[in-house]
């Protein structure tokens, strides 16, 4: 399925919408839905690493958890995942092991992403299948709904910013 760039910026606000409240709720604003061939949404999900303590509650696997579920299948040829942050390695493995059609994103992640902007698995050699991938829809908000996030999670309750290590 091919979605225009009208109904992709559709998506991409309701992500951006519901990932911000997300963020409310403690976990990283990043959300994300699978779309069927016809276009519906067959699997939703938002970041719940935070409230289920699950080192595997990103959104996109949440998303493709609740679609392959509810459509009896975990190949994804013919459907598109829309995700408000570029994917990051271990999601983007699991993009590629589902045979995801299309991929769409809104911001990318330079320190993390991992179609295109650390590495590229979508175009990796041991990568079976080939998926379509189109990045920055709705970059600008995305980045800065990200960006305000963090800068809120790092401030102290004296109003400083916390110093962060390189190492965590």
């Amino acid at each position: 399925m091919t979605l225009n760039e009208e109904q992709q910026k559709f998506w991409m606000g309701l992500l951006l919408r519901r990932a911000e409240a997300n963020g409310r709720e403690g976990e990283v604003p990043v959300s994300a839905v699978v779309l069927d061939r016809r276009g519906r949404c067959v699997g939703f999900g938002g970041n719940t690493r935070e409230r289920e303590q699950d080192p595997l509650g990103h959104a996109e696997l949440v998303a493709m958890r609740q679609a392959s579920r509810l459509r009896g299948d975990w190949r994804f040829n013919d459907c598109t995942l829309l995700v408000t942050l570029e994917p990051c390695p271990m999601c983007a493995g699991a993009l590629v092991q589902a045979r995801m059609g299309h991929l769409i994103y809104a911001a990318t992640d330079p320190k993390r992403g991992a179609m295109g902007s650390t590495i590229n698995l979508a175009e990796h050699c041991s990568a079976h299948h080939v998926m379509q991938v189109t990045g920055g829809v709705l970059e600008e908000q995305a980045s800065a709904m990200l960006a305000t996030w963090f800068r809120q999670r790092r401030r102290r309750p004296d109003g400083s910013v916390e110093a962060r290590s390189r190492t965590s």
